[in-house]
């Protein structure tokens, strides 16, 4: 299986050709502007670009790539952070700089003329991809010297790819997805942004942090399954296996009259609990579960939904892997809905103050041992994004940011409530979660 995979890659990978290389900026003269970053942004400096790939099927495709430049002059006159840098002012603070005589974002056109839009979708690895998308494992620090966005526009056999490489030292998956339907609709015919960026960071937080960084480390240095071999795989759950979850989670509450499990904590105990059992863990070995959760509504006063910056934290829980297998799965459930509902205002201010006092760039060990980690979120409208020519045959992930437990979910793309989970996982532990027929819940 890994052999194919890696066959497959080359094949890909042999098959795009970058010919043009140029930059984009705003529309119009912004000025000088500068933003510092915060508390909320400051751990993600070693981290690596977030990489994003949407595909079409569409033709007369040097139009479409017109078109696409055009909208992002525009989108960028309200997002001209996106076409700045990393910079630090006198004390050492890091921030977002931005002027005019900044090159922009960087735009790359590519040709892979023997790749099938259908060949991609069908695809359910992610390695074969990463020619698609710039910015393979360039860590966020980076910025300093490159742009903060990188697009690459590819031109395929009957349609066209779009891989972006942000920069997750300055935006999370809410503003991502923002600006990337912003984007779509500026393409499609508005004239104005819609809903603009909310771009003052330090409403939400003011306190200046120092960090002395020069070279990064490796957020792999001592990652989950560093030494192993790593298989990443797609998994699709049509409405009907989400409904059969969540109905499961549910049919025996914890307590009399105790809040419904939501899908996402039925899905992702699910995950847990089976990607617990293909790595065959003794039951005495701990397991954590990590989330990646939207403070926007959290913290108090409450932030807007175009906040544009990182407004995520990490919310763990931990337990035994033979408590988490031994019960139902409202154990798990119950566990993950407390960690959850317990990251209030409160919690998310001590949190802040406490690496303030302390500041650590994460690394991917600081997810836990034995980790299932969920990033992104199915409530983000990845197949609305639009720019004129039809919905996106397939969404995905690059390869940057996935270690041993890593787990993306996204809106699937038959709508409704399907969901898609992109997973990493050490390879003996990705062949025993495909043969797990619970776990892939055949309705």
């Amino acid at each position: 299986m890994a052999a194919e995979a890696g066959k497959k890659e080359e094949e890909i990978m042999s098959k795009v050709k970058i010919t043009t290389k140029t930059h984009v900026k705003p529309g119009k003269m912004i000025g000088r502007k500068e933003c510092q970053l915060v508390t909320f942004d400051l751990p993600y400096l070693a981290f690596y670009y977030n990489q994003k790939l949407l595909f079409y099927k569409c033709g007369e495709l040097e139009e479409k790539v017109d078109k696409l430049r055009d909208g992002l002059r525009v989108v960028l006159e309200e997002f001209y952070q996106l076409g700045g840098k990393l910079g630090k002012d006198e004390d050492g603070v890091f921030r977002v700089d931005y002027d005019d005589d900044m090159d922009g974002v960087e735009v790359l056109e590519a040709v892979a003329e023997g790749i099938a839009v259908d060949e991609l979708a069908a695809d359910e690895g992610t390695s074969s991809l990463k020619d698609l998308i710039p910015y393979n494992r360039v860590p966020n620090l980076e910025g300093l010297h490159r742009p903060l966005l990188s697009v690459q526009l590819t031109k395929l056999k009957d349609g066209l790819a779009i891989g972006c490489a942000f920069n997750h030292a300055i935006l999370d998956g809410t503003s991502t997805w923002h600006f990337m339907s912003t984007w779509a609709q500026i393409c499609s015919g508005s004239n104005t942004v819609a809903v603009p960026p909310f771009l003052d960071r330090t409403k939400t937080r003011n306190t200046r942090v120092k960090l002395d960084l020069s070279l990064p480390p490796n957020p792999l240095a001592t990652a989950n399954g560093d030494a192993r071999q790593l298989r990443e795989k797609l998994f699709r759950f049509p409405e009907a296996a989400i409904d059969k979850i969540k109905s499961k989670a549910n049919s025996n509450p914890p307590t009399p009259g105790s809040k419904p499990f939501s899908t996402f904590q039925s899905l992702a105990v699910h995950i847990w609990q089976h990607v617990t059992r293909a790595r065959n863990l003794k039951p005495e070995d701990y397991t954590v579960f990590t989330v990646f959760a939207d403070c926007r509504k959290r913290v108090d006063p409450p932030m807007p939904e175009s906040y544009f910056g990182n407004l995520i934290q990490a919310i763990f829980t931990v337990t035994a892997a033979g408590l988490l297998l031994a019960n139902p799965m409202e154990f798990g459930a119950s566990v993950i809905q407390k960690a959850i509902e317990a990251h209030d205002a409160k919690a998310i201010e001590e949190r802040n103050k406490e690496w303030e006092a302390a500041p650590k760039i994460f690394e991917f060990k600081d997810a836990g041992v034995n980790c299932v980690v969920v990033g992104s979120s199915p409530r983000f409208k990845v197949y609305d994004v639009d720019f004129g020519w039809g919905k996106p045959e397939g969404v995905r992930s690059g390869s940057n940011n996935r270690f041993d437990g890593m787990v993306y979910l996204y809106q699937g793309k038959s709508g409704g409530r399907s969901i898609d989970v992109e997973i990493t996982l050490e390879a003996a532990a990705m062949e025993q979660l495909e043969k797990d027929d619970d776990f892939l819940m055949e309705v």
